[in-house]
């Protein structure tokens, strides 16, 4: 899942975006409404968490009603201070799809966040990806090959979802330093290479055929067959 986090006190910015990440999402942070709203407007998110009260002219609400005024429909979770039963229907009026009062438990953060990314996925949702005799459980988070569990690290994990649901297709660097570092500029680092190499030592050495493959100058591809 892929969320925005819009939150312009740091240390719940910093606690939402960490948890988020250590439960296997692409999380970006944007700390005042201005940024929030480009970012919400001009890229695509699977989830939006929203700080209603942000400093300076564009608060939670304005970027609500300016996301719904442009067909977005992004879900929106929208995170506030103000508790009351009319903030909170406010706050679903103005174009929220969930509304949580702080503070709040991470845990149930998690599962809202989780819960409207499942709704808003409801006809396109599956739950294991497949090739050849890889499989790959998007629920449990488990991978195996010809029936042997595969032991992945979170970014293992996230790397090979986003090869498995691109298969066949040759996937760039550039495409992987965005959906799977959520880096919107080159590092200049072996980065990618590293995390290629441990993934082709898990999913192919010892296996028959070898699925992951470089495509040398380009990028990489996961296919089974040439």
């Amino acid at each position: 899942m892929r969320c925005l986090v819009i939150e312009d006190e740091a240390d719940t910015g910093r606690y939402v975006c960490n948890g988020l990440r250590e439960a296997g999402h692409t999380v970006t942070l944007s700390c005042d409404g201005a940024d929030g709203l480009h970012l919400a407007s001009n890229e695509r998110w699977d989830l939006i968490i929203l700080d209603r009260m942000l400093p300076g002219d564009v608060d939670g609400l304005s970027i609500l009603r300016t996301l719904r005024l442009l067909g977005k429909t992004t879900p929106v979770l929208v995170l506030s201070a103000l508790a009351s039963l009319d903030e909170r229907v406010k706050g679903l009026r103005g174009g929220g799809d969930d509304y949580l009062a702080k503070p709040f438990a991470f845990s149930e953060l998690l599962a809202r966040a989780e819960a409207l990314f499942r709704r808003s996925n409801i006809h396109e949702e599956v739950s294991e990806l497949r090739i050849a005799d890889l499989r790959l459980d998007l629920r449990s988070r488990k991978v195996e090959r010809a029936g042997q569990a595969i032991a992945i690290q979170p970014r293992e994990f996230r790397l090979l979802e986003y090869l498995m649901r691109h298969q066949g297709q040759v996937v760039t660097r550039t495409m992987l330093l965005e959906a799977v570092w959520d880096y919107h500029f080159d590092p200049q680092t072996n980065v990618i290479d590293v995390q290629i190499s441990r993934l082709r030592n898990k999913i192919d050495r010892g296996f028959s055929p070898q699925l992951l493959r470089t495509v040398r100058g380009v990028g990489y591809s996961l296919a089974a067959d040439e």
